[in-house]
């Protein structure tokens, strides 16, 4: 109860954001409880649309990339799935661009001497600025000695905090997965909840570095 309780709230938190960038995500006559309808439309009333010739996928886009990391992959996988979310919103998500301002260079060294035991001083003779960063983790270009001879590698380093902030965004996207299926029930020839545990399963594998450097080996 606790858990549906928390991720109503972070849903509603999203779906306030979504509100302000005039977006609209369900159809005018969708059919939901009678409380969720009145909410819905009194919400609608206090964040009208902003002017301007923007289409709704355009504002869509816009406010996933506001609500940040998650929803930005989200966004991406949706993209691939035009059955779901019809091809023009498709198009337009298909757009979303996973980058992010890099977190400090303390972040990072501190997060590789918790993964491996040791200072970077001791690990690298060169650890250089992050030269990619992405929702998931940021690029790190280093330099190793290697049977007495140096070598170019990248270090991938998590961000501080994804996996749980991750964690708790897929809980709740599973949670309106399940609500979706019970309130509409001719959507579940769509498969909401599998579409989230797929995007669950591509999430796990893009944080597991492990699997990463093994392939690149």
């Amino acid at each position: 109860m606790a858990n549906a309780i928390t991720s109503l709230a972070r849903l509603t938190r999203s779906g306030l954001v979504v509100m302000k960038h005039g977006a609209r995500v369900l159809p005018e006559d969708a059919p939901l409880p009678a409380p969720a309808r009145w909410l819905l439309a009194l919400l609608r009333r206090v964040w009208r649309k902003p002017a301007g010739d923007v289409s709704n996928e355009q504002r869509l886009s816009a406010a996933l990339t506001a609500l940040g990391p998650s929803y930005i992959k989200l966004g991406q996988f949706l993209a691939t799935r035009d059955d779901l979310v019809g091809r023009e919103l498709a198009a337009e998500l298909s757009r979303l661009q996973d980058r992010l301002p890099p977190f400090s260079m303390s972040e990072a060294k501190a997060a590789v001497r918790q993964e491996l035991g040791a200072p970077v001083e001791e690990l690298f003779t060169d650890f250089g600025q992050p030269v990619a960063a992405a929702s998931i983790a940021q690029v790190h270009k280093a330099r190793v000695r290697d049977d007495g001879r140096e070598r170019d590698v990248a270090v991938k380093i998590l961000r501080p905090g994804v996996e749980q902030r991750f964690r708790r965004d897929l809980e709740s996207f599973a949670f309106a997965a399940r609500m979706i299926e019970k309130l509409h029930p001719p959507s579940r020839r769509l498969r909401p909840r599998a579409v989230v545990e797929t995007l669950a399963q591509s999430v796990a594998i893009e944080m597991d570095l492990r699997m990463e450097a093994a392939a690149i080996s």
